[in-house]
């Protein structure tokens, strides 16, 4: 019973953290405007927020080189939108402070 009791409370605890993680009243960022803010940054802006992001990194990485050649090509018109929505909200809301950050230091 206690072992049961325990699952639980770590269980409430682990759910609660998750949930804890984005203040309220910061609402999570538009993946649309997202893409559009990230194609707006020049390549090395653009390039170091892909790579401050570990599945976006992943994405291009699966290509090797050819697959950041590829990037620096197209990242303007690439679409992004449908890689930022496979993000959950915490590195949702990374992306977009990285963005926010990258645009105010152009």
């Amino acid at each position: 019973m206690r072992a049961l009791l325990l699952k639980l409370a770590c269980a409430f605890v682990v759910a609660f953290a998750a949930t804890a993680a984005l203040p309220a009243d910061k609402p999570l960022p538009d993946s649309q405007q997202l893409e559009l803010d990230m194609q707006r940054l020049p390549w090395k802006q653009f390039r170091s927020v892909i790579e401050a992001i570990p599945k976006l990194k992943a994405d291009v990485d699966a290509y090797g080189s050819l697959g950041w050649q590829y990037v620096q090509g197209k990242y303007k018109t690439h679409h992004w939108k449908k890689n930022i929505d496979r993000l959950d909200d915490a590195q949702k809301q990374q992306l977009a402070d990285l963005v926010r950050t990258a645009k105010r230091s152009k």
